[in-house]
């Protein structure tokens, strides 16, 4: 399954943001992995984040769930968090915005 969502960057949170992940913690690689994350990718364009991973596993709902509650993870976004804010349209309690898959090709 291919994942792509949307999320807004605060601009003068923008340069912060990109030095983090320069240097993503090992343990929130490894925990994106165990949760049958892979290709991932994040892009920036005029004060959006798009984000792509595919997932590989059974129940992306419960491997959702696994990941919050991690602890290392809930570390990071405490720091990753504070740089972004939903879309207008993402709707009540959305974070990151689910975008339509319109073409792919293998």
């Amino acid at each position: 399954m291919r994942k792509g969502w949307v999320i807004r960057v605060k601009p003068e949170k923008l340069e912060e943001y990109k030095e983090l992940h320069k240097n993503v913690w090992p343990g929130v690689l490894k925990k994106l992995k165990e949760v049958n994350i892979q290709n991932y990718t994040i892009f920036y364009r005029d004060g959006l984040l798009f984000s792509y991973l595919e997932y590989t596993g059974d129940d992306f709902d419960a491997d959702m769930q696994k990941m919050a509650a991690d602890s290392l993870t809930q570390e990071w976004w405490k720091l990753t968090n504070p740089c972004q804010e939903p879309v207008e349209t993402a709707g009540e309690g959305v974070w990151w915005a689910d975008m339509e898959e319109v073409f792919h090709m293998d």
